[in-house]
């Protein structure tokens, strides 16, 4: 049977900002428990009346939401809000954190606050079910390296593993985007210095099984270590590639490519936080 809510969603949207308030309005019912995950919406002819919007700004307002993950159309049926979110969603906060992350001393300071509260929350939630997943993607990496064929994939799944052994769907959800930050410095880490990765997981996870505190915290700063190295090298790297083919390119002196490369070694430092 299907689950229609009589609300109407209370009073009529201001005309200066019909869509955004509309959704706003949507939020606000999620929020007050007006609706709750499986619900349908009301009928477009009660929202449109109730809201005092037109079709066509309320069309465009379920868009956004299905596009953003929250509301599922079914034909014959009506508007149903997800009960769960989907692997082909647009996550607004993935592109927010990326915009906001602009220096790379603020991705570490977010990684390091991060990774070691959600890790030592499933240390103590973690199941034997969790534990053999864990070491399954440390063999997969394992293998993956004496193939030569590894990815950031291969190590971002130990992560998410992890992450995933916290069974709280707010932490996982919230990781799991936060994750998509690291996938450039950690690609470049795993294909230059797939050791080190693999060293540093086997670290974490023995610490993680026993349960012991202290060492998988340590284990994890150890680790961060060489990801900033990652992260650093990565950003560099580009820039070099872009500024050497500019000076091809250009047919540029050494003179000339010797003062756009002190710009950018000027540039490294300042994105690291290092300037004098």
């Amino acid at each position: 049977m299907i689950n229609k809510k009589t609300t109407s969603l209370g009073a009529s949207v201001k005309q200066e900002s019909v869509v955004s308030r509309v959704i706003e309005r949507i939020k606000e019912a999620l929020m007050e428990k007006e609706l709750q995950p499986g619900d349908y919406l009301p009928t477009e002819t009660e929202l449109t009346a109730s809201l005092g919007v037109s079709k066509t700004s309320l069309r465009e307002a379920i868009k956004m939401l299905q596009a953003l993950g929250i509301v599922e159309v079914r034909r014959g049926h009506g508007t149903k809000i997800r009960e769960h979110f989907g692997g082909n969603i647009i996550d607004p906060l993935v592109f927010q954190l990326i915009i906001a992350s602009g220096q790379t001393q603020d991705i570490i300071d977010f990684r390091i606050l991060f990774e070691p509260a959600y890790s030592l929350m499933a240390m103590n939630r973690t199941n034997q079910t969790d534990i053999d997943r864990i070491a399954a993607t440390i063999d997969d990496l394992e293998s993956a390296i004496q193939s030569n064929r590894q990815t950031a994939r291969e190590d971002l799944a130990f992560h998410l593993e992890i992450l995933r052994s916290t069974h709280n769907p707010l932490v996982i959800r919230v990781g799991e985007t936060i994750m998509e930050l690291f996938k450039v410095s950690i690609g470049y880490t795993i294909r230059h210095h797939p050791e080190i990765a693999l060293r540093d997981h086997k670290r974490i996870f023995e610490a993680f099984r026993e349960k012991n505190e202290e060492r998988l915290t340590e284990a994890l700063l150890q680790s961060f270590e060489g990801w900033k190295l990652g992260l650093t090298l990565a950003k560099e790297n580009l820039l070099e590639d872009v500024l050497d083919s500019r000076c091809i390119r250009g047919n540029r002196g050494i003179l000339g490519c010797t003062f756009i490369k002190k710009i950018f070694e000027d540039f490294i430092c300042v994105g690291n936080g290092d300037s004098q």
